[in-house]
């Protein structure tokens, strides 16, 4: 459910030190405001609005339900279809569960539903899963009005953008929980395998490679709307809304090499373009990126989004005591002096399944939204607030360099991009879509 906010500028300066300075794990307890006394009754449990109820959305929330911690008591969109939807498929499962149907005060819509939702006094956290673009605004808002937050990936679409994050991060600290959507950081099998790498089980590690490869997201034709409604609509096929593939989509691996080599890369050489998508939009249908990570880590990265008839998601780093992989489905672990392979849940299929554009996953992600959703109400009902404005917002610009050196053909470094002033603006109006 977009909003109208305009995205403001942060400090485009700021060092790696300062850039990783604010607690990303969560920090000290706080006291926890009186209506947040979270008992065991339904009534008690973490009251949840869900902003956007596309299929993300709807499987942010539904996990977070599912958690037995969370209850959704709201919902908000741009558009009246998409919110009646959602209270139907809210009120189903949550009956199920004993909970009362959705209060029709609590039912949102229009530009201003992220507003009025942020105001209410039955929600405690909210979850964004809006068009990239509105997240900063509305992030913004949520935890100004006091709220916890799950914002989905990525955090924002442009550089100035996503060191706005980073600010508004500082004003959540300790008082709020702001987790992004990031699930496979919570997955057990990855978990452990990054566990051991930083143990040092590949030893030094010399290279890596990683690559994001799907089909085309096909969406139901729309002929009905005027062009500003079908572009929101559709926000998946527009760079403005998106922020193109490489950041919306292809965020998770690079935010997974992040996270294992502990650093954001350098600099990026890349190329890409629109062949082989059909006429939908403006984003790329290809990436084919060289990242260099400190220590001379060269890994590299390639991904699809047209592609027919087959799909794979996987990370390895190759190092000097063995290699590690880690597919979204098939054999994940470290192979060579000190050996270990995922034999848990949702272990080697020998059949991929088909790829979800919900990020409902079986396979080597079967545990991955459940062990994120716990984790967050947890942080709430326990008061050890997360914090993952700063990571959000790096790996966030970590695409972001890849993509604008795609883009100019030419290699851009860290400091460079971190300089960007470019704020992107799909100049739609909200308040006149028809």
């Amino acid at each position: 459910m977009p909003g109208e906010e305009d995205q403001a500028t942060g400090p485009a300066g700021l060092d790696r030190r300062k850039f990783l300075g604010l607690a990303a794990a969560g920090a000290g307890v706080m006291f926890m405001k009186p209506e947040l006394a979270f008992g065991t009754a339904a009534n008690s449990a973490v009251r949840v609005g869900l902003l956007g109820c596309g299929l993300r959305g709807t499987e942010d929330a539904s996990n977070l339900v599912d958690t037995g911690g969370a209850r959704v008591v709201a919902l908000g969109d741009l558009f009246q279809d998409q919110l009646d939807a959602g209270r139907a498929h809210f009120d189903k499962i949550q009956q199920e569960k004993g909970y009362a149907a959705l209060d029709g005060s609590q039912l949102f819509v229009g530009p201003d539903a992220y507003r009025r939702m942020a105001a209410s006094k039955e929600v405690d956290a909210i979850v964004i899963a809006t068009p990239p673009y509105y997240h900063l605004g509305h992030l913004e808002t949520v935890v100004a009005a006091g709220k916890h937050v799950y914002v989905e990936k990525p955090v924002a679409v442009d550089v100035p953008g996503a060191l706005k994050v980073v600010e508004i991060g500082k004003r959540a600290e300790r008082k709020l929980s702001l987790d992004v959507g990031f699930q496979i950081r919570d997955c057990p099998p990855f978990v452990e395998m990054v566990k051991r790498i930083h143990g040092g089980a590949l030893g030094t590690i010399v290279c890596g490679e990683a690559h994001y490869l799907t089909g085309y997201p096909d969406r139901a034709a729309r002929t009905n709307g005027s062009p500003h409604e079908l572009r929101l609509r559709n926000w998946l096929y527009d760079r403005a809304l998106s922020g193109d593939i490489i950041l919306e989509q292809n965020i998770h691996v690079i935010d997974i090499c992040n996270w294992i080599l502990q650093s954001h890369p350098l600099k990026a050489s890349a190329s890409g373009g629109r062949k082989g998508r059909p006429v939908d939009g403006d984003v790329y249908g290809n990436y084919n990126v060289l990242f260099q990570y400190p220590n001379d880590v060269d890994v590299t990265f390639s991904s699809t989004q047209f592609a027919k008839g087959w799909w794979d998601v996987t990370e390895r780093f190759f190092g000097t005591k063995g290699t590690s992989q880690s597919p979204y489905t098939g054999p994940l672990g470290i192979w060579g002096d000190e050996p270990w392979q995922w034999t848990g849940a949702g272990a080697s299929t020998t059949e991929p399944q088909n790829f979800s554009g919900a990020g409902k996953f079986t396979s080597n992600l079967e545990l991955a939204d459940r062990e994120k959703k716990k984790a967050f109400v947890e942080s709430i009902t326990s008061g050890n607030f997360h914090n993952q404005a700063d990571k959000g917002a790096e790996s966030a610009i970590s695409c972001m360099l890849a993509r604008e050196a795609a883009y100019q053909r030419r290699e851009i470094t860290w400091d460079e991009i971190m300089k960007s002033k470019e704020v992107y603006d799909p100049k739609i109006d909200l308040n006149r879509l028809k």
